[in-house]
């Protein structure tokens, strides 16, 4: 698990009998990057164990097409069934991309017309990608960077590669003759948005949200506004606010930060896009 991630994620791990280890955050293609640990553990596990007992097993979850297609098979029908097929729009972020890809697949083949948007955070080079067909983060420039990453305070998605899962999203459905990837557009959402959305629906609606989730009502807030009126648009809240006590949502952190704590007044503050 990268270092720079909220220190309750591992502590929930290690309570439940998992051994974490946090890794500094650093590219994929460094051998240290927390994915490439990942996969040199799984193979070290029993690796001495002659009967063969023990036996390491990596779920390589940003390249393995299984993730995408659990959702294929499971999220995207639920969506379907509880809208009764009344959805105009799919809104959700990217990590390893198994949830977007899955479900905006699952969606697109059952419900004529419908849209689906990619919700990223700041630094993060896949809305550009989606949007312009160029991976690049302004916030990646030189000189630039807080973080060794993705420069943004949202955790769990966000990346400067394309993932086997994700990258599925940029080919056109089968049978498509005008040849247009799947997503229909992506919102590229600041620090300051996460952190107002998440205040905004804690003070209204009384969601304890983390800040992927909070990404994705901002970007689900500007569908919204794009779309109009009497359209009905799904995200998915996948992350509590009790993973993100001591950064997200810890107020003396994110002032420090530069970012207004209080919940806005009306959702019009939110950034026009």
């Amino acid at each position: 698990m990268p270092s720079d991630q909220a220190i309750e994620k591992s502590q929930l791990l290690e309570r439940h009998g998992a051994t974490v280890e946090r890794v500094a955050p650093c590219s994929i293609v460094d051998k240290n990057n927390f994915v490439n640990v990942a996969r040199r553990r799984a193979a070290e596990y029993g690796a001495d164990d002659k009967s063969g007992t023990r036996r390491g097993y990596f779920v390589n979850q940003f390249e393995n097409p299984l993730n995408s297609d659990a959702h294929y098979r499971s999220t995207g029908p639920e969506i379907f069934q509880q809208t009764n097929g009344h959805i105009h729009a799919f809104v959700h972020g990217s990590g390893t991309g198994g949830t977007i890809a899955g479900v905006t697949h699952y969606l697109k083949q059952q419900v004529p017309g419908i849209m689906s948007f990619l919700a990223d955070p700041q630094g993060s080079g896949l809305a550009n990608k989606v949007n312009h067909g160029v991976m690049f983060a302004a916030t990646e420039r030189e000189g630039t960077r807080r973080r060794q990453q993705v420069d943004t305070l949202v955790e769990g998605v966000g990346l400067n590669r394309l993932t086997r899962n994700f990258a599925n999203l940029l080919k056109p459905m089968q049978g498509d003759s005008k040849g247009k990837c799947m997503l229909d557009g992506a919102v590229s959402v600041s620090d300051r948005d996460a952190v107002r959305m998440s205040r905004w629906l804690m003070a209204n609606d009384g969601l304890f949200i983390g800040s992927s989730g909070a990404i994705n009502c901002v970007t689900a807030l500007h569908v919204a506004r794009r779309l109009g009126p009497g359209h009905t648009i799904v995200t998915i809240l996948a992350d509590s606010g009790q993973r993100h006590l001591t950064k997200f949502w810890n107020d003396q952190a994110m002032v420090s930060l530069g970012h207004d704590v209080n919940a806005p007044a009306t959702l019009d503050i939110f950034e026009q896009q």
